[in-house]
């Protein structure tokens, strides 16, 4: 059985999703791919239950009622990927903002010995095309932000393009983890770190979506905003077994 799996949460992405689950798996490596679709009315979902014809075995999804917040889906998908045995568990956009070719540098980053690997925007200068400057700066400084707050050193704190070892999975209690939104990228990475694994950060190019509608809000940036905090405050009264 293939060791990786990527976890793609979908609402309304018609225009993409085929494209990238084609792409996927055109790749060198293996990987099977997991769509938690959140009852998009446009027919994601039956989209990819068409292509499951075409791929048996390696494209699986999963339907959920209504939209319930991308943290949700991740969640749902990583206890969905443990119980399953996957070695390398990915999440990812469906709108190609992450390239799917970086697939293989994160995974390798995990092999080299990092326990989360992170597809970062910012490790190497600003890698970011077709977003505006406002966009950009409310990013970057969100980032500098949480590291002034929480103090850990990551420079793409709210990034979504990540690797995880299943390790990781089995230590973290992932129905401790609260946030759905930006917030809940963030809590990952510091729960992670505070556990002592290793996290790495592998620089990509992030390019905003051509197709579909961004899920961006401002109750989505106000939830990281206050929930950075929350969640350093909550940190001093938790203990956190080392991984």
């Amino acid at each position: 059985m293939p060791d990786s799996l990527v976890i793609i949460p979908t609402y309304n992405e018609k225009e993409n999703i085929e494209r990238m689950i084609r792409k996927v798996f055109s790749l060198a490596h293996d990987f099977h791919l997991l769509i938690i679709d959140d009852g998009s009315p446009d027919g994601t979902a039956n989209i990819v239950k068409n292509l499951q014809y075409e791929y048996p075995n390696k494209l699986f999804l999963e339907e959920r009622a209504g939209k319930q917040g991308l943290g949700t889906a991740y969640i749902h998908g990583f206890k969905w990927a443990t119980k399953r045995k996957y070695d390398y568990i990915f999440e990812m956009d469906a709108d190609f903002s992450h390239n799917p070719n970086d697939l293989i540098k994160l995974r390798q980053a995990c092999v080299d010995g990092a326990d989360v690997a992170v597809g970062s925007r910012y490790i190497k200068g600003v890698n970011v095309v077709n977003w505006p400057m406002s966009r950009v700066l409310m990013s970057y400084f969100a980032s500098v932000y949480v590291r002034f707050i929480t103090g850990i050193n990551v420079q793409d704190s709210t990034a979504g393009f990540v690797c995880y070892k299943s390790r990781v999975f089995d230590v973290l209690n992932l129905d401790k983890i609260k946030f759905v939104g930006y917030a809940f990228q963030i809590e990952m990475k510091y729960t992670a770190i505070k556990h002592g694994f290793n996290l790495v950060e592998v620089p990509i190019i992030f390019t905003d979506r051509t197709e579909g509608t961004s899920k961006m809000s401002t109750g989505i940036f106000r939830e990281a905003f206050i929930g950075v905090i929350q969640m350093k405050i909550n940190s001093i009264f938790r203990k956190y077994p080392e991984g």
